[in-house]
């Protein structure tokens, strides 16, 4: 057979005839290599007869998934890890992946199933190392390759007939069919990659795959876009290594739904689950401890409903352009926002400096927010203290007028739960359902909830 040679991309897999200093496809420098493509190569005959399956007749398995017992994990994906199905998990470094693999690792092994840790990155005494500090008891059920070589991989899910596969990570890994192409190639990425999705998919026994995947400075997975595509779940870890909270969300899954969102603090013992973040990223206060410049909201993270405190500070400034500072929103919302109190609200801004974050730093990615930054904003002006048991769900418009937002009824039901006293809300948009503690108080514009908060004051 005739031999070729090509050149290709390491960073985005572009095939060229000749040598180029620039990729034309992705537009970087020096990143062509050169490859040997044979020519006259016959494709391959299918080796048995495709077995079909009528879709009606599929049975949906009890056991499909293995919870891992870490619940926040668990709620991510769905419900668990389903046994044939291939995951990658992503994070900026230091963010925590590769505790969590380990943690899911523990918690899978104590429930009888036999898991291969497999890391391209750290040896095996820095692996146990983590794990003495994170674990604690070692089950027996995990196994430890420390190695680059997928053949090596593949040779030992076969030789221990492991249930979970977790890859440390994806582009340290490298097939020796695709020689002298080097591990974090686009190719052997790709390839290492479906050779594992082979592996978790086959009928007779199916395997659950979960692969650390290295983030690039896009903050993206580092590789082609297709290897997100291969895969049935993604999860995407948020959180710099000195911060203490961490978010974990799933952007892809086949199995459950997308837009989820788990936390976590990150501790010396290891990521530890927030089961009940609404008591994490607020302040409890009484009403005589009471401070200007809170006030409370409810926003969805998935399909679950936290309570969010809101904190302002507004001071005097003194230069020409005062500061406006949010580490939890926008600054073009946050401009908007004050345009909107100044003009709508009858409060001047102008001469004042404003800061505005998040308890625990949750991110305002909700427009049903909005109202409760105004009210944290105009407290903070006033000096004047909210009521520390009452809350703020609206959108305001650019009019002042407040506007619906969705999933109403469950963020009123979670603040009825943790047991405040009044949501204040856009006026006829509060579902006709009866709450044991908590009074819904419905208001049509910006100043109306000004009037209400602070009587006497427009």
């Amino acid at each position: 057979m005739k031999e070729k040679i090509i050149y290709e991309c390491s960073e985005c897999g572009y095939l060229s005839p000749k040598w180029m200093g620039k990729c034309p496809n992705c537009g970087e420098w020096n990143t062509l290599s050169e490859k040997k493509e044979i020519k006259g190569q016959k494709k391959a005959a299918l080796r048995d007869k495709p077995v079909l399956s009528r879709l009606a007749q599929i049975e949906n398995r009890e056991d499909a998934r293995i919870c891992t017992g870490i619940s926040e994990f668990d709620r991510v994906l769905g419900g668990g890890m389903v046994r044939d199905s291939v995951t990658i998990l992503t994070s900026p470094p230091g963010g925590g992946k590769s505790t969590l693999a380990l943690m899911a690792a523990c918690e899978t092994a104590k429930q009888g199933f036999r898991v291969l840790y497999a890391s391209g990155e750290e040896s095996e005494t820095q692996i146990k190392s983590r794990a003495d500090r994170i674990l604690g008891i070692i089950e027996e059920n995990i196994w430890i390759l420390a190695d680059t070589s997928m053949d090596a991989v593949l040779a030992a899910i076969e030789e221990i007939q492991a249930d979970l596969i977790i890859l440390d990570s994806i582009q340290t890994f490298a097939l020796a069919e695709y020689y002298p192409a080097r591990a974090g190639n686009p190719t052997q990425t790709m390839e290492c990659a479906s050779a594992l999705v082979q592996c978790a998919k086959n009928k007779k026994t199916p395997r659950a795959v979960l692969m650390i995947g290295q983030m690039n400075k896009n903050d993206e997975i580092a590789g082609l876009r297709a290897l997100e595509h291969l895969v049935d779940t993604v999860l995407v870890m948020e959180g710099e290594g000195a911060d203490e909270l961490r978010g974990l969300t799933a952007t892809k899954n086949r199995f459950g739904s997308t837009g989820e969102m788990g936390f976590f603090s990150m501790t010396e013992k290891g990521l530890v689950s927030i089961d009940n973040p609404s008591l994490y990223f607020i302040t409890k206060r009484s009403r005589e401890q009471a401070v200007s410049g809170s006030a409370l909201t409810v926003l969805r993270e998935g399909s679950r409903a936290v309570v969010a405190e809101v904190e302002s500070l507004v001071s005097r400034s003194f230069s020409p352009y005062p500061s406006r500072i949010s580490e939890s929103m926008k600054r073009e919302t946050l401009h908007t926002l004050l345009s909107i109190l100044e003009q709508r609200g009858g409060i001047q801004l102008h001469d004042k400096d404003v800061v505005v974050k998040t308890t625990g730093g949750l991110r305002l990615k909700e427009q049903a927010a909005n109202l409760a930054v105004l009210m944290s904003i105009l407290s903070s002006a006033k000096e004047k203290p909210l009521p520390p048991d009452w809350a703020f769900i609206a959108d305001v418009g650019l009019t002042g007028e407040l506007k619906k937002v969705p999933g109403l009824e469950s963020r009123i039901r979670e603040l009825d739960r943790m047991g405040y006293s009044c949501v204040v809300t856009a006026q006829n948009v509060a579902p006709s359902v009866e709450y044991a503690h908590i009074r819904v108080a419905e208001c049509r514009t910006l100043s109306e909830v000004i009037r209400l908060i602070f009587p006497g004051k427009r």
